[in-house]
């Protein structure tokens, strides 16, 4: 009788569940005793289901909370664990890997040989040095120009399934009805929405080797929408990555954004009009020492602010997307440069107002700045969202999602919404790019 390795996927639901799917599901060799969840809230003491796993797995696989790792280790007799989750540091991996180690397991990562599934459609992937760097309007303004030369373009967004696993296997989003018939999440509305609005397709889910199937079946051209700074999980054609400079350096301390640097074909340095121009030189220079020869573009996201001129002198509470601000360590995104470009009188900083979820969300992630995360991964967080606006004392609450928050939740005050698309600067273009591989 084989004996089985025992491991452990570390994740957060999302390239634990593909790396399982792609390596493990069907491997004789290994029982996947376990995953364990961290980054996103609420998304362990849950199991990854039976139908999803597989003939080997009739029970299905239990997600646990991360802080149970070593005593999993222990009590599981787990030979292996292997790390599938991103935009986290170097050293940060290291430390997990340290006390992986000491614990008497052996630390994997894996890599884009094993994991990233071949298209009979050409593939242009959009990845990132960090999350909040600038990929999703990269991503649109790619199916802008592949559009306008007729081409049916589907965009696959990497996964966020922190709902029911089964029925989310395998999600389609054409409309935004869609969205509601799918209970997504504002995380996950974030990324859908603006593609929807364009008429693009979306697909997401678990099992990506069925969501490559459907997407293949009407798509000339499939847009892998990358998630943080992960590695796509479908092989590129062409792969461009968006770095930013107002975190310059993470580039080179950051995984799998590094990994993302040494594949990249090219690479768009984005945000130029709003970082030091000392830092855009730096990071070229950074890009360089990894990748000497890869084509580089510099692009900005210029905003657009629906009544600006309501903006000038007032008291504004400022919302910015959730995940920016989380596990992308940024203490401001467009919502908080509107509030300066346009004159704002105050920001008020929502931490004397905030309630339930979203206290807890300041107390893990203290350095975020004076401004309201969207944190909606869950109803109660959605409503702990609603209930802290409408607490702060303000004139207007100026809104840097990419959604619209108000068919969401009642806001008791009036709302500027912030707009943001990708700009090239200059010679190359993206579509120079796209020209050069064939597109």
């Amino acid at each position: 009788m084989l004996q089985k390795r025992r491991t452990v996927i570390m994740g957060a639901a999302g390239r634990d569940f593909h790396n399982f799917n792609t390596v493990y599901r069907e491997n004789p060799s290994v029982n996947v005793v376990a995953f364990t969840a961290t980054q996103i809230p609420d998304i362990d003491d849950r199991k990854y289901p039976p139908e999803l796993a597989g003939e080997f797995y009739p029970n299905g696989i239990p997600i646990v909370d991360e802080e149970e790792l070593l005593y999993l280790i222990e009590r599981e007799n787990i030979e292996d664990v292997v790390f599938s989750y991103s935009d986290i540091t170097h050293e940060y991996v290291m430390h997990k890997a340290s006390k992986v180690l000491s614990a008497g397991a052996n630390f994997f990562l894996l890599g884009m040989g094993e994991t990233a599934l071949k298209s009979k459609k050409p593939v242009i992937s959009i990845c990132a040095t960090r999350t909040g760097s600038g990929k999703s309007q990269t991503t649109r303004r790619i199916s802008e120009i592949l559009i306008r030369q007729g081409k049916r373009v589907v965009a696959v967004r990497h996964p966020m399934p922190y709902g029911d696993l089964a029925k989310q296997a395998v999600q389609r989003f054409a409309s935004e009805s869609d969205l509601d018939t799918h209970e997504c999440t504002i995380e996950e509305r974030e990324e859908y929405e603006p593609h929807i609005r364009r008429n693009v397709t979306v697909y997401a889910g678990v099992d990506y080797g069925k969501i490559l199937e459907q997407a293949e079946e009407e798509a000339d051209i499939i847009l892998w929408d990358g998630g943080n700074n992960d590695l796509p999980f479908y092989q590129p054609n062409l792969h461009i990555v968006v770095a930013d400079p107002h975190r310059v350096g993470n580039e080179l301390t950051y995984h799998p954004g590094e990994a993302n640097m040494h594949l990249a074909d090219c690479i768009v340095i984005n945000k130029v009009d709003t970082a030091n121009y000392e830092d855009v030189l730096i990071l070229r220079e950074n890009i360089h020492s990894i990748t000497p020869d890869v084509v580089i573009i510099e692009a900005a996201s210029p905003l657009t602010v629906s009544d600006y001129e309501t903006v000038r002198g007032k008291t504004v509470l400022v919302i910015e997307d959730g995940p920016t601000l989380t596990h992308g360590e940024m203490e401001y995104g467009a919502g908080m440069i509107a509030a300066w470009k346009n004159g704002a009188g105050e920001v008020i900083d929502p931490r004397p107002y905030t309630v339930g979820k979203i206290t807890e969300t300041f107390e893990k992630y203290p350095d975020i700045g004076p401004l309201v995360p969207a944190m909606g991964y869950s109803e109660e967080q959605v409503r702990d969202l609603e209930a802290t606006i409408n607490a702060v004392e303000c004139d207007l609450v100026i809104s840097g999602t990419p959604i619209d928050l108000e068919k969401l939740i009642n806001i008791n005050k009036p709302l500027v919404k912030v707009e943001y698309d990708l700009q090239e600067i200059g010679r190359p273009t993206l579509e120079d790019v796209l020209k050069q591989y064939g597109f």
